[in-house]
């Protein structure tokens, strides 16, 4: 639950770009990709749980490689709203319009473009979709199909704990950064923070 406290801390943040609002957008996202794809909530945040942990040594040996100001910086790219970036095949997914064809194209798009394959390049994308079948038990083919996605979610997930522009702490996020430091596994479960988010907006 730990991580969960850190996205509590980022809303609450006037410096950090994580608002209620753009919790329960993610988490309309994760629901309507179970309903597209016909697997059940439980299902969904294992699948979720299983790929946030292989896509954590990922980030680590980025943000290794490139540096944390840079990666969070260019999540903050990913996570704009151009029709290439997840924030644009997020606002596909949760703004209810069908998601057939048009989600397909979508999520293609923003995999596709080159920020996103500059982060997660195809071959890392087939390794993280074997260790994702692996923990799963799902069929390896389904969950690659699943990565285009699932991938912008999480990583938009991530990039709540951006801060705003002009903030203090340039491109700094502490969100990622605790993503990527702790060494249990159990404190950045990102399937559990789903859980707890859902309670957490959930009516009483």
């Amino acid at each position: 639950m730990g991580l969960f406290f850190d996205v509590l801390g980022a809303i609450n943040d006037p410096n950090q770009q994580a608002s209620v609002g753009q919790l329960g957008s993610l988490l309309s996202s994760v629901q309507q990709i179970s309903q597209q794809t016909g697997l059940d909530a439980g299902t969904t945040q294992n699948v979720i749980s299983a790929l946030g942990g292989a896509l954590r040594p990922v980030l680590q040996q980025q943000n290794s490689e490139m540096g944390g100001q840079q990666l969070a910086g260019m999540l903050s790219q990913l996570a704009g709203g151009g029709s290439n970036s997840l924030g644009g095949m997020l606002g596909q997914v949760a703004g209810g319009n069908p998601l057939g064809g048009m989600l397909g194209q979508a999520a293609t798009a923003a995999v596709g473009g080159n920020a996103l394959q500059s982060l997660i390049p195809a071959q890392m994308q087939q390794q993280i979709a074997q260790a994702v079948a692996q923990k799963t038990g799902l069929d390896a083919t389904m969950v690659q199909s699943l990565l285009p996605m699932l991938i912008p979610v999480v990583l938009g997930f991530l990039n709540l704990g951006a801060n705003k522009p002009g903030a203090p702490g340039g491109a700094s996020n502490p969100l990622l950064s605790a993503f990527l430091d702790s060494d249990r596994d159990g404190d950045t479960d990102l399937g559990d923070v789903m859980k707890f988010a859902t309670r957490f907006l959930s009516p009483a």
